[in-house]
């Protein structure tokens, strides 16, 4: 079977699940703009700040999206065989995972932004509101610490590292500019747009030619030090306004998924090739584990994740303007995920079993698998392959910096801290168990 019929048949189904299902799960949610929204009733400048819809779309989307849906369809491509892990994410996907993201944005948003852990506490009590909260917010913890060492693995790589390093410095640094623009200067957001997105672009090929390399410092190797380097960016970007960091950075963010997505689906309908891995692997992984529920847990992000209830009802419903944008933004995003996913999930399709590929690190193959549908339009292999590693680490980074004000917010949910010490003080404790 060719890779085009199976996304052009995927493109189809997502596209009636957005059209068709979304708008029967909007109904049924009654939204109304005429009610006023957290983000506008707080506005406090720091973590309720009104967004529109296209603008905030880019962020949650990158915050939602992470290595999951990179790295779970592989795993699960790799063990049971491409079928099994299509089919789940894209049922999944349409009929549970983008209807959980748009169900947990609304009930925060009817519940004055609360956390999920806070309407926990409202309709089961306080024992429930601890349990449950003590559980995300090591869940946070897990997901600080498995990221950070992803990022830092990512910038000390041999071969491209120092290159991917430097592209997402500068591109953090772009994003702080761009909040300045937007919010000091009141730039008009399309003009921002088309001055900051060619600049994104333009960092993928610099960032190469200026490779960041970080030695050994006081008895530690490269890779802890920048462990704790993304650590401190995490502090920083924690207790920052939304509009200065965490917004032009998830919207410019986007914008390397979109063209993730664009070049990805290019690719695999223009590309002519075929799905030459087996269908079917088998019920058992490698490590004797059964299908079910393995491929579940494996793919979450792409298909059904309670990370996202968690995102949703922390970060992005102190940001939505109206209550309409709740479709597009939780129904849609998880849609854009799945896609994310499907291509993923592509890299492995395209291989027959036997080549060497398969036994690399899920990001490898994501990044040859990428580099190779790029490369069918005359960009350069080596380009391809550092815009795909680029994009892999922009990933991390976003839900790196979400989960930490995510754990900052919940700290201060269970201990009342409230103020500019109270935040500084609830990031510390956040972040003291990842260092």
């Amino acid at each position: 079977m060719s890779l085009f019929t199976i996304a052009l048949v995927v493109l189809v189904l997502f596209l009636l699940g957005y059209r068709v299902y979304s708008g029967f799960v909007a109904r049924s949610f009654e939204l109304n703009d005429l009610n006023p929204t957290p983000a506008c009733v707080v506005n406090d400048g720091v973590d309720y700040v009104p967004a529109k819809a296209r603008f905030l779309f880019g962020q949650h989307f990158s915050a939602i999206t992470a290595a999951g849906p990179i790295v779970g369809p592989i795993l699960a491509g790799l063990w049971f065989g491409w079928g099994p892990a299509l089919m789940w994410v894209v049922l999944g996907a349409v009929f549970i995972g983008a209807v959980h993201d748009f169900a947990s944005l609304v009930g925060s948003m009817r519940h004055k932004g609360q956390s999920v852990a806070e309407i926990v506490r409202t309709y089961m009590g306080e024992q429930a509101f601890l349990l449950f909260l003590a559980f995300i917010w090591l869940s946070l913890i897990y997901v600080i610490i498995a990221f950070t060492d992803l990022t830092s693995a990512s910038f000390v790589e041999p071969k491209y590292g120092g290159g991917v390093a430097a592209s997402s410095t500068i591109y953090l640094l772009l994003a702080l500019v761009m909040g300045l623009c937007l919010k000091r200067l009141r730039m008009p957001l399309w003009l921002a747009t088309v001055i900051f997105v060619p600049l994104v672009g333009l960092i993928i090929w610099g960032g190469q030619k200026i490779p960041l390399s970080i030695p050994a410092l006081w008895g530690l190797e490269p890779r802890v030090v920048w462990d704790l380097i993304i650590l401190g960016y995490c502090f920083i970007a924690s207790i920052m306004p939304m509009w200065l960091l965490l917004q032009p950075r998830g919207y410019l963010g986007g914008f390397f998924l979109y063209g993730f997505i664009s070049f990805g689906l290019a690719g695999i309908l223009l590309g002519g090739w075929a799905a030459q891995y087996p269908f079917f692997v088998g019920w058992t992984s490698p490590g004797g584990l059964p299908l079910f529920p393995l491929l579940f847990v494996t793919i979450a992000c792409g298909a059904c994740s309670g990370f996202h209830g968690i995102v949703s009802s922390g970060t992005t419903s102190k940001q939505v303007e109206r209550e309409s944008d709740c479709r597009s933004i939780g129904y849609g995003a998880m849609l854009m995920e799945g896609l994310v996913a499907v291509i993923s999930l592509s890299t492995v399709m395209m291989l027959a079993s036997g080549d060497p590929t398969l036994k690399e690190q899920p990001d490898r193959i994501f990044a040859n698998g990428l580099a190779a549908f790029v490369n069918r339009f005359g960009i350069e292999i080596e380009l391809a392959r550092s815009f795909a590693l680029l994009t892999f680490a922009t990933f991390i980074y976003d839900t790196l910096d979400v989960a930490t004000r995510l754990g900052r917010y919940l700290f201060q949910e269970l201990t009342g801290w409230r103020g500019s010490w109270g935040r500084y003080g609830a990031t510390l404790c956040t972040l003291a168990l990842p260092a």
